[in-house]
């Protein structure tokens, strides 16, 4: 009797170690396969204790009895009149060899497919096996209980639990563990266990609050405040190997034949747009998707408090495999493609045929107040990627574009409105297409007329540039009502998304085209809002400037007294010959020094640099003056051409200043270039104000308190 209670308390923890999926799969999908392998197992374990002569063969009874259990609760499809076939024999062979990967490379709740859940009840198989011959051959209960932890341990891999649900499992594991020590003290019974130690069966105990501590620390606590690691994490899907399609290079020839159907869908609610990628790597001369792939499974958690909106889509076979979404996808049936969780994207998985599905996705709302002074997200992936060797040219406008303007969602707005008021949309037979450097820089300084292609990608270059995170999506335009629709080619769209700290990704329109206006619902409408709602230009905030790092130094103090005539002899020539030489020479090794400075350092070292050559024309520096501030009272002193550089170099040096990344060595050249504009517009200063410039040596001294 003793025997078949603990063979019932090692079963009873092996089982909870395998439900302990259940948030992979959901205890619904898990409870029948796992409780079918335990009784199937005790049942192998009571056959031999009944007839001796087969304890020999108790652990491929077990196997089979457990295997044959498997067969018909989750692969029942393969058999034949519930025989199995060698279909069922390819799936336990994939069960043991994909289905473990398959599942790492899901969403979570997986879809309970044999091809993903197999693993689970093969891996408790195993452990029944393994914990039987420890128990009753072996008679070492405690160490009996070892396969069940591992299993317990790899279903924490894939997604640990946290809280009190981590601590009612550990209790769960620990009630049937303890009848199996409470069955295996010394006392009477058909079958004699090996009696377990004190300091052993006190051991376990302290095992299993370990266990429980470690999952509540490994699920819920993360003093960086991100994510705990899954194994899941590293386990993405391999990308496709054929060639897919890039929709952005597609878009000219899209609106070439602007009638041709799409796709059609029917949705409750209106549907602003629809996504088919997301571009987040940019070298300068193409745009790539960098999308992390899952397999989609049952659903995925959508936006709390988010109003939920659905839709059915019909799609025709298409040149490439990418499927309309949306950003907040939650689930997908009729279909199975693979999805990017972050962006909303949808690859078919079998690209070619017609694919009709049903999708839903959630609404989130935000307030419009709030995005007009939100800050942006700098740590959002992909969203200040790399921009490739940046035009001059190009690098000065779009600091002029954001009017000095430190990375906020103002910035991104005002850079918006910079777009749709000096640029036009494209329209007719003769379309621009391209959308690498030379092709922007055509279009940001000479031709001013592009597609969304070119405002679109022309938007996220500029906006990296300045520190803002943005990234580029195609897709098409929706409809503003809600109902049956059909989208067509001249429906294609690029636009831009900004990633709003709180927020999210935000979708922006610097083209004007889209059917987004400020009474629109959902980020695109609240968008439209703050953009309605942003100052004029010569309204807008200026940038926080950083405060002067410079030490102050005391004031030089000369004293008198009486010197000999032969020292003020000496003296005055010496300073003479300083002026002539060693100021010039001072200066120039000091601007040296400051060009060879690293990130912000360097960016201040410019900022350094204008100050001191504005103050040796005559412009007054004040503790407390803003860069703005400087600028203007240059600009009305010196001109214009000094003002501009000086802006723009104020925007440089509060990006550095505010952004969490360092700044790059585009950036360090953007402010030094600045110095060379500020140098060349001096150089048309009359020629007596550039001698005293140059020769003052009231800029080598550190000013006065």
């Amino acid at each position: 009797m003793n025997a078949r209670l603990a063979v019932t308390g090692m079963l009873g923890s092996t089982a909870v170690a395998g439900l302990l999926f259940a948030p992979v799969f959901g205890l619904s999908a898990l409870l029948l396969p796992v409780l079918v392998v335990v009784v199937l197992g005790y049942g192998g374990a009571e056959l031999c204790l009944r007839w001796p002569g087969l304890t020999a063969w108790r652990p491929l009874v077990v196997l089979v009895a457990g295997l044959l259990g498997i067969v018909e609760t989750t692969l029942f499809s393969t058999t034949v009149s519930g025989l199995p076939t060698g279909a069922s024999l390819q799936g336990l062979s994939h069960g043991l060899t994909e289905s473990w990967l398959q599942t790492l490379q899901s969403t979570w709740p997986a879809r309970p497919d044999p091809g993903q859940l197999l693993f689970v009840p093969l891996a408790v198989l195993l452990a029944v096996v393994l914990g039987l011959e420890l128990l009753l051959r072996l008679r070492m209960p405690l160490v009996a209980l070892l396969p069940s932890l591992a299993v317990a341990g790899l279903a924490q891999a894939y997604q640990a639990l946290a809280g009190f649900t981590a601590l009612y499992a550990a209790v769960a594991y620990l009630a049937p563990a303890g009848l199996l020590l409470w069955a295996a003290r010394p006392g009477g019974g058909s079958l004699r266990l090996r009696r377990p130690s004190s300091s052993a069966a006190w051991a376990v105990l302290p095992l299993v609050v370990a266990i429980a501590a470690g999952a509540v620390a490994f699920g819920g606590l993360d003093p960086a405040g991100r994510e705990p690691y899954r194994l899941a994490d590293g386990h993405p899907v391999p990308p496709p190997q054929s060639p897919v399609s890039n929709p952005l290079d597609e878009i000219a020839g899209q609106l070439a034949d602007p009638a041709r159907p799409v796709f059609s869908y029917r949705s409750t609610a209106p549907v602003d747009r629809w996504r088919l990628v997301v571009l987040t790597g940019f070298d300068g001369a193409g745009w790539l998707a960098e999308p992390k792939l899952r397999r989609l499974g049952t659903r995925i958690d959508g936006v709390p408090g988010a109003p939920e909106v659905s839709a059915e889509l019909s799609v025709p076979p298409l040149s490439g495999p990418w499927l309309p979404s949306q950003p907040e996808l939650t689930s997908v049936t009729g279909a199975a493609p693979l999805v990017d969780p972050g962006a909303g994207v949808l690859l078919s998985a079998s690209p070619g045929g017609q694919t009709d599905y049903r999708m839903t996705w959630s609404a989130p709302e935000a307030d419009a107040k709030y995005l007009a002074t939100a800050p942006v997200d700098a740590q959002a992936p992909g969203g200040l990627g790399g921009v490739g060797a940046v035009p001059d040219d190009v690098a000065r406008l779009a600091w002029t574009a954001v009017h000095g303007l430190r990375p906020t969602f103002q910035s991104a707005l005002q850079l918006q409105r910079f777009l749709q008021q000096n640029y036009q949309l494209a329209v007719g037979d003769d379309l621009p297409t391209g959308a690498s450097w030379p092709q922007l820089r055509q279009f940001l300084t000479v031709s001013k007329r592009g597609t969304s292609e070119q405002f679109a990608a022309a938007y996220v270059a500029l906006a990296r540039i300045t520190g803002i995170p943005a990234r580029l999506v195609v897709g098409y335009r929706g409809s503003d009502t809600a109902g049956a629709h059909v989208v067509h080619a001249g429906d294609a769209l690029a636009w831009p998304e900004v990633a709003v700290a709180g927020v999210g990704w935000v979708p922006l329109d610097p083209t004007k085209s889209a059917t987004t206006s400020a009474k629109s619902s959902g980020l695109a409408g609240a968008a439209g809002r703050a953009q309605s709602q942003l100052p004029p230009l010569e309204k807008l905030q200026p940038p926080v400037s950083p405060p002067d790092s410079r030490p102050e130094a005391a004031a030089f103090v000369s004293g008198a007294g009486s010197w000999p005539w032969w020292i003020a002899a000496a003296v005055v020539p010496a300073l003479l010959l300083c002026g002539l030489i060693g100021v010039p020479l001072a200066k120039l090794l000091r601007t040296r020094r400051r060009r060879r400075r690293l990130g912000k350092d360097a960016i201040f070292g410019a900022w350094a640099e204008v100050r001191d050559r504005l103050r040796a024309h005559g412009v007054a520096y004040r503790a407390g003056m803003t860069p703005r501030d400087l600028a203007e009272s240059a600009g009305s002193a010196l001109g214009e051409r000094v003002r501009d550089p000086v802006l723009r170099l104020s925007g440089v040096m509060d990006a550095a200043l505010w952004s969490r990344f360092p700044p790059s060595d585009s950036a360090v050249g953007v402010a030094w270039m600045e110095i060379r504009e500020l140098r060349r517009a001096l150089a048309r200063r009359p020629w007596r104000s550039r001698v005293r410039a140059v020769f003052d040596p009231r800029p080598l001294f550190r000013r006065s308190a």
